[in-house]
């Protein structure tokens, strides 16, 4: 599979399915892996504020070969933001370490600061709706090109549709082949909202599950690119994490479709 194979957002704006995830790659680690990514024919980059790494998918960017337009970024609030005047500092923060006249896609990172979360109940829901009015703002301005959430649950998704002006484009979540959350993917695909998958490959600890192994031998791949295939066969964009150009490389070469019975054992599958 190529990664010029797109979806659609509900604004019209196409999204590659296959980025490059870049959590836990230093500046200098992350700048590398665009460059050979942007090589090799990746086309979207995903990172945050709170990884660390803006800068260096910055500069990555900018001494890549490929025009701007062709590139597609997301980037995110930083979690411990929740209120108007600090989102709009970080949004303008973040176009200039970027070195970026305009990001294609900004998410609030999570409902709460990471400090809170699973240990504190509020949701934040008037300041989601704070940094979303920012957003929706930056939005109309020019600054993004789609805004959408991450780590949202239905309660904090009908927060925003209830209250905000603009429909999420997309809600970023985990998703894997033994974690797949039905009942919010589908409320939020209802909604006209693109799931896109983090850590699709359950943080590495499926790579060597005899289960998976069995499947993927079946199909001629490797145990990544089964889960890989599987989540974008659920109508997800992905986001492998790699430093490694052998791994990115078989991380695009998803040409091969899992047949329908083999995806219902997938998805009922418990590890």
């Amino acid at each position: 599979m190529s990664v010029d194979n797109t979806l659609t957002l509900n604004n019209g704006i196409k999204i590659p399915k296959v980025q490059l995830g870049t959590w836990l790659m230093n500046n200098d680690e992350v700048k590398r892996a665009v460059q050979q990514a942007v090589k090799i024919g990746y086309r979207g980059f995903d990172t945050a504020k709170d990884y660390g790494n803006e800068l260096g998918v910055g500069k990555g960017i900018w001494n890549s070969d490929i025009e701007r337009s062709e590139l597609f970024l997301t980037t995110k609030i930083p979690t411990n933001v929740k209120d108007y005047k600090n989102t709009k500092r970080a949004i303008d923060e973040a176009l200039t370490t970027f070195g970026l006249d305009y990001i294609d896609l900004l998410l609030i990172h999570s409902p709460q600061p990471w400090i809170e979360v699973n240990r504190v109940s509020d949701r934040h829901f008037e300041g989601n709706l704070e940094n979303w009015q920012a957003m929706e703002e930056a939005l109309k301005a020019g600054k993004v090109r789609a805004i959408g959430v991450s780590n949202f649950l239905k309660e904090d998704v009908d927060n925003i549709l209830k209250n905000g002006e603009i429909i999420p484009a997309v809600n970023q979540i985990e998703v894997n082949v033994g974690h797949t959350p039905w009942d919010l993917m589908k409320y939020c695909q209802s909604q006209r909202m693109l799931i896109e998958a983090y850590s699709p490959l359950a943080h590495g600890r499926l790579l060597t599950n005899s289960k998976i192994k069995e499947f993927a031998k079946k199909y001629r791949v490797s145990p990544a690119q089964l889960m890989l295939k599987y989540d974008l066969q659920l109508g997800c964009v992905v986001l492998p994490k790699s430093d490694d150009i052998d791994e990115m490389k078989q991380n695009l070469e998803l040409d091969f479709t899992i047949n329908s019975r083999d995806m219902d054992q997938l998805k009922r599958l418990e590890l």
